[in-house]
């Protein structure tokens, strides 16, 4: 009886009342009562004590994170760490971030789905008065936060997306919209005869020159501040865009491709890390991500059919793409021929008349590059997968 699907009734009691874990989640992070457990178990009345809450309050909110396994209270009184709460620590990569963010700006927004719904725009934009990366400008803590978020969401995936692309032959690779420099650090950092030049918002390239100097990278990697909707660098023979696309509508996306299709060499490689939508019935978390982005930035998650069809308006094409697994090594396809797997998607481009054929490889995880090159023929790469914006 135990392992029977349960019934139509109590499944759609558990999604509605969702949020209520959702909720308990983001206060536990607000509290940061996993780094308060880590130095020793404790009991409710010493963690309201130090986190300035009411004692039963807090004793309740632990007693119904423990009943979903994190934290575990014992005979005693005192709870303990266990594996989901230790996901919970402040830490780098850790899912404390995500939980402050989507319990915050991201949960107000979705209270107003309907708003999105009946209009078609953004609710952050109609809660919040301005667009979220605007907003995110002028919140540095925010900022942090969802910096450090896009790294605990996509983290994992990186060393994978990088380990299943072949970037030989790439001297500069310009990261589009690359935010933190995390994912640009991780190819340099494989690839050491690749230069790189990481391209963002002002506000953005501050915050990542740090994460660059720790690296050791800085002798490597410039940093250009600029605006993807005015402009892309020179420079490159290798462009990269990772849950850029996603972000922003067709026609934004339009003017994107159409800057980078301006300064990218004739043999040169485009390649985008975003999710495809499947058709059908079928549950896929890129349908969610999706509806994310209608509520948040007025992007969207996009089909196969539809990306060929972005491409081609801003001469790229999108000429073959390969099927993986989640959670296993993509294909490694031909720097310059397209390959994808199943949630995210990866491309890249080159403007001249591509000759490859993908390589045989394991199966890949969440985040793969995509591969689409400007006419008369390009190359594009993608991985269908589960994810979000720049990390």
């Amino acid at each position: 009886m135990s392992d029977q699907k349960p019934a139509p009734r109590q499944q759609l009691i558990q999604m509605i009342t969702s949020y209520w874990t959702a909720q308990s989640i983001h206060v536990a992070a607000k509290l940061k009562l996993a780094d308060l457990i880590k130095a020793g178990p404790k009991t409710a009345a010493e963690l309201a004590q130090t986190t300035k809450t009411q004692p039963q309050a807090l004793y309740r909110l632990l007693r119904a994170l423990a009943s979903v396994e994190i934290f575990r209270e014992e005979t005693d009184g005192k709870f303990h760490l266990t594996p989901m709460a230790e996901c919970l620590l402040d830490q780098h990569g850790s899912m404390w971030a995500v939980a402050m963010m989507m319990g915050d700006e991201h949960f107000r927004s979705w209270g107003d789905l309907l708003y999105s719904v009946q209009t078609g725009k953004p609710a952050f934009d109609h809660i919040y008065g301005k667009p979220v990366f605007d907003w995110l400008s002028e919140h540095p803590e925010q900022a942090k936060i969802f910096d450090a978020a896009m790294t605990g969401f996509h983290g994992p995936e990186t060393q994978a997306m990088i380990d299943a692309y072949d970037y030989t032959g790439v001297n500069t690779l310009v990261d589009i919209g690359g935010g933190n420099g995390t994912v640009l650090s991780a190819v340099l950092k494989k690839n050491p005869a690749i230069k790189g030049i990481l391209y963002d918002l002002p506000g953005v390239i501050e915050r990542a020159k740090k994460n660059l100097a720790d690296a050791g990278l800085t002798s490597r990697c410039q940093t250009i501040a600029g605006s993807f909707f005015e402009s892309a660098p020179t420079g490159g023979d290798a462009y990269q865009m990772r849950h850029i696309i996603h972000d922003w509508t067709d026609e934004q996306c339009h003017t994107i491709l159409t800057h980078i299709r301006k300064v990218i060499p004739k043999t040169g490689r485009l390649l985008v890390i975003e999710m495809v939508v499947k058709p059908g019935n079928v549950m896929q978390p890129a349908k969610w991500l999706d509806l994310n982005m209608l509520v948040l930035p007025g992007g969207r998650e996009r089909t196969e059919a539809e990306y060929r069809e972005m491409y081609a308006k801003a001469g790229f094409k999108l000429v073959a793409f390969a099927q993986r697994q989640a959670n296993a090594k993509p294909q490694a396809a031909d720097p310059r021929y397209s390959w994808a797997a199943r949630s995210a998607f990866g491309a890249a481009a080159s403007p001249g008349k591509v000759h490859a054929s993908p390589r045989k490889s394991p199966a890949a995880p969440p985040d793969m590059p995509q591969n689409t090159s400007p006419d008369p023929s390009t190359a594009a790469a993608r991985r269908r997968s589960e994810c979000c914006r720049h990390s």
